[in-house]
């Protein structure tokens, strides 16, 4: 799934290709992709694109309206964990037909030029809105707050965690008290921190909170520093490449040389290191309800 440093680039990217290009047509080729209806696709016909940018892990295309239109519009989508964006430089005039193939939703430049929105397997979770508010979005509406944030400090990472007795693997995936973060980076924070995913929130130390914090904002730096310049077809080779724990199961540690363990949830996987996190114990898989061997 593309999160904060992959969505960062996606639209760093796109600021460099499209920015100043007038959209020819939108098309959904899936039918479930499409969440809003007001206002209509046709609204972008003739409309300006002006900016991108990422809430969480939403990338928001801005555009300025067409002659006569009122207000910007916001084409935002959630790639979710099998979702694409790809570059063409050139697409045919004629819009996709549905249901064929991984194509779910494509946008086309007056010049020809445009992108693909695809998606990959069966669970069809991409998710495409046109609003004029971004606000309007649940999803955004509730995001918690943005871990690059200046004002995102160590002291209220300590308020999200203060009291909540929840696994703090739990806590840096819920987008509702942190933005951006999901199965991958979290896994790399806590390796970074040497801690537990099973580790309790709530049982931080003031010491233990800080040095947290400088992991969050330095792992996704460091990572939207090595997607800097990148297109989006180089973005999800970077991003296995640069995972350290994170599907690396059987796998030595980079840091210490144990092998990385993993343990199997029904729709997701954790990766860490029992030497680097855990003092050497491997964590029992929920799956099987044993101690991994």
């Amino acid at each position: 799934m593309p999160e904060l440093p992959e969505v960062e680039a996606l639209a760093a990217d796109l600021r460099e290709r499209a920015v100043g290009r007038e959209v020819d047509r939108a098309d959904v080729a899936e039918f479930a992709v499409l969440k809003t209806y007001d206002p209509p696709l046709s609204a972008l016909h003739g409309a300006r694109l002006t900016g991108t940018s990422r809430r969480g892990k939403f990338l928001d295309l801005a555009f300025e309206p067409a002659p006569g239109g009122r207000a910007t519009l916001h084409l935002v989508t959630h790639l979710a964990r099998a979702g694409w964006l790809r570059w063409r430089d050139s697409l045919p005039e004629t819009p996709p037909r549905p249901g064929k193939g991984p194509l779910a939703f494509r946008l086309r430049f007056t010049d020809g030029t445009g992108l693909d929105l695809t998606e990959a397997g069966t669970r069809k979770r991409l998710a495409v809105y046109l609003v004029t508010d971004i606000e309007q979005i649940p999803g955004i509406a509730s995001l918690g707050p943005e871990p690059l944030d200046p004002a995102f400090t160590p002291e209220v990472l300590a308020e999200i965690l203060g009291g909540r007795r929840t696994q703090i693997k739990g806590v840096l995936r819920d987008q509702k008290l942190i933005a951006g973060i999901g199965n991958a980076y979290s896994d790399e924070v806590l390796h970074a921190a040497k801690m537990s995913p099973f580790r309790l929130a709530s049982s931080l130390s003031p010491e233990e909170v800080a040095a947290l914090h400088a992991v969050i904002v330095g792992t996704l730096r460091e990572a939207i520093g090595r997607s800097d310049g990148l297109a989006a077809s180089d973005l999800k080779q970077e991003k296995k490449a640069g995972l350290r724990v994170h599907g690396k199961s059987g796998e030595p540690c980079p840091v210490c040389g144990d092998t990385i363990r993993e343990i199997s949830f029904a729709d997701s996987a954790l990766q860490y290191c029992p030497t680097c996190q855990t003092g050497g114990k491997p964590l029992a898989d929920r799956r099987m309800s044993r101690l991994l061997k």
